[in-house]
This record gives structure tokens, sequence and C-alpha cells, in this order.
């Protein structure tokens, strides 16, 4: 199932939607900031504004319950309102504040969240290549019919600031998050990666071989006879969705896996590599230093000297 494999990758990569602040703002203003960030994301609660950023040749109208992600940008400017008057200059809000800007009658302004994707260290290149630069989710999408009720419901727990917030703001996130992803799954347009590869029906088998964990790494013939394909046919087909040809992706699978284990546990090198279906510990070190450039007991060694201390 689709749900089955995209859960299993969100679960792997750690995927998390974390709200940066919300904006409230009556009249004409605009807004500008540089993108430190690699994944940005905006949700429009009411009213409508334009959105420019680098790569695009016109600004992009948003409306209310739309959400827009920038994938690698480093710049974005938002303007909305209407009249002559000269726009208020407001200020990106800082983290977890809701700032208000301008007078005017309730119901009557611009309102929008922001908000960051963030990933574990192993899943970021995984991420960033299977989303486009710029994805606009509208109101209303079939694949995400709840995304303009969940904006509210996001905004109301942003904004009014009651007994469990914080809590609640997370989850909200959550959902955001995962309605944006499913509605990119259907997406015609959406890049060559795992996102669009666990759309496709006729590969899911075979990609469910791939993921499958502690099992040996199956061969190219095992993955076209679960897609019910010839291999050649199988391959090119694997090619054309995923970006990558099978054995590749496969090798790039059980890397991601070697580096959350190295991080998270205690495994031994030895028991990892043979988990991963290599013949021995040798012939994983130099499969892992070829892809990540450093030997596991090196990566290990730096990745826990960088992680916090409680």
């Amino acid at each position: 199932m689709v749900s089955d494999r995209l859960s299993e990758v969100l679960d792997f990569i750690q995927v998390r939607g974390v709200i940066s602040g919300s904006i409230a703002v009556h009249g004409r203003w605009e807004t500008e900031a540089r993108i430190d960030d690699d994944m940005k994301f905006f949700a429009v609660v009411q009213g409508s504004m334009k959105l420019a950023t680098d790569g695009l040749e016109e600004p992009l109208l948003l409306e209310a319950g739309d959400v827009v992600v920038l994938n690698g940008r480093t710049w974005l400017r938002l303007h909305g309102g209407s009249g002559d008057a000269v726009p208020a200059r407001v200020d990106p809000p800082a983290s977890g504040t809701f700032v208000r800007a301008g007078e005017g009658e309730p119901g009557t302004e611009d309102i929008i969240i922001g908000g960051r994707v963030a990933v574990n260290t192993v899943g970021r290149d995984l991420l960033l290549q299977a989303l486009p630069p710029l994805a606009h989710v509208r109101s209303g999408t079939e694949a995400a019919p709840h995304l303009p009720m969940l904006i509210r419901r996001l905004f109301d727990e942003v904004s009014r600031q009651q007994i469990g917030s914080g809590f609640a703001v997370r989850q909200y996130a959550q959902l955001l998050l995962l309605d944006v992803l499913r509605s990119f799954i259907t997406d015609a347009e959406l890049p060559q990666g795992w996102l669009k590869l666990i759309a496709d029906e006729r590969l899911r088998p075979a990609l469910a071989l791939i993921h499958a964990p502690g099992a040996p790494p199956p061969s190219l013939a095992e993955l076209a006879n679960a897609a019910a394909m010839s291999r050649t046919a199988f391959a090119e087909r694997f090619r054309d969705v995923a970006g990558t040809p099978p054995r590749a992706y496969l090798n790039n699978w059980r890397m991601l896996v070697a580096q959350r284990e190295l991080r998270s546990g205690d495994t031994r090198i030895r028991s990892l590599a043979l988990d991963l279906g290599f013949s021995s510990e040798s012939a994983f070190s130099t499969a892992f230093k070829r892809s990540v450039g450093e030997s596991p007991l090196h990566y290990r060694s730096r990745v826990r000297a960088l992680e916090p201390v409680d």
C-alpha cells in the first residue's frame, strides 16, 4: 500500500513540520527574508498574498487554505493587501511568535503561518531530491481535502496559546505536512525519486523487497518477478521513476539504513554488515566509505561527538 510505504520512509527519515511563527496584517504590506532552511513552507489561513522567490518567473498567488513548500530556495518576498497606501514593512516573526500589524475590521486581515520541514541527517538528501523546488498545494485538493481545516486549527493553537498548545501545534504541523506530501504523490509533475517511486503501483512490490528489514538484498530477477515484469522492462521503468537504476537505489538505501543504525544504536559493525547482506565487515566498510566518504567507525565516532549532551 502507498500509505504503508510512505509511513515507512517518513518514520525512517523522521520528517517533522516545525512552526516558526505567524503574522496577521491589515492593509497593504510586504515582507522579505533570506532562507536559511533547506525546506520552508507557508500556510495561508485567511486572505491572499503573492510570493516571489529565486527561480520563480512571476509572483505566485496564494489564497486561504493554500500551502507552498520551498525546496533549496535562498530568499523570499511576500506582499498583500489592496489600495494606494504605501505597503507597511513587516519583519518576519521571531521563532514561536504570533505578530499582528495594522488596524482594521476583524476578519479582513491577511494571515499566514510559516515553518520548516525538518528531517534527520540521514534523510536530508532523500527528501530534498524527492520534492520540486517550489510546490503549491491549493485549497480543496482532492488528495488533501482536510488541509484548510488543519491550517485553521493550527492557527487557533498558535494564536490562542491555550494549555497544551505546544503539543497541539506539533501534532497539527505533522498532519499538515503529511497532507502536503500526499498531494505531491498524486502530482504528475513530481520529480523522479522515492516519492514518485512509492506511488507507482507496478513497482511497489519490488520496493517492499528493497525496504524489507533484515532480509538479504534481492537480485534484479527477484525484483522484476515481484513486479511481474521482465528484467529489462523493470530496470527501465524503475530508472525512469526513481531517477536511478534498481541496484544503485538498493545500495543507497542500505547505506541510509547503515547511517541510521550507526547514529542511534550500539550495533556491532560486523553484525550490521551481515544484516545488510554484505559477505563481510570488510566488504561493508569498503562500500560505506565509497558512499559516505569515511569508514563506519569514523562516521559513528564523529556523529556521536556532535550529539548534544543531556
